[in-house]
């Protein structure tokens, strides 16, 4: 491999979920949204998040939410967890985002290159 090659391959990983919510499950959403990243921030891996709302400009999306993680293993790993413990709780995250008409788009992002 090379040294740039070497380089993608240690990058951290972005997870990076854009959600469109309407004002009247915005409190129920968020909720759930910050139980969530709570479970988010106890696993191997994670480095930092932020959840944001728009407060400006033209774009669809109001609520975005960003995790990086060491590497893709850590946020493949989280992402089970998370599975695990919303299973456990009887909790589903696709349920409840057709039941309040919320729109997402979510994946994972890696840092470009210099």
């Amino acid at each position: 491999m090379t040294e740039k090659t070497d380089a993608l391959e240690q990058a951290t990983v972005f997870r990076v979920d854009k959600f469109v919510v309407p004002e009247s499950a915005r409190e129920e959403f968020l909720s759930k949204i910050r139980e969530t990243h709570q479970l988010l921030r106890q696993q191997p891996g994670f480095l930092r998040d932020a959840i944001l709302e728009q407060i400006a400009g033209p774009g669809k999306f109001n609520i975005v939410t960003v995790a990086e993680w060491k590497d893709q293993a850590s946020i493949d790993a989280a992402r089970e967890a998370v599975r695990r413990v919303h299973a456990a709780r009887g909790f589903s995250p696709r349920e409840t985002m057709e039941r309040l008409g919320i729109e997402a788009d979510i994946a994972d992002y890696r840092p470009i290159s210099r």
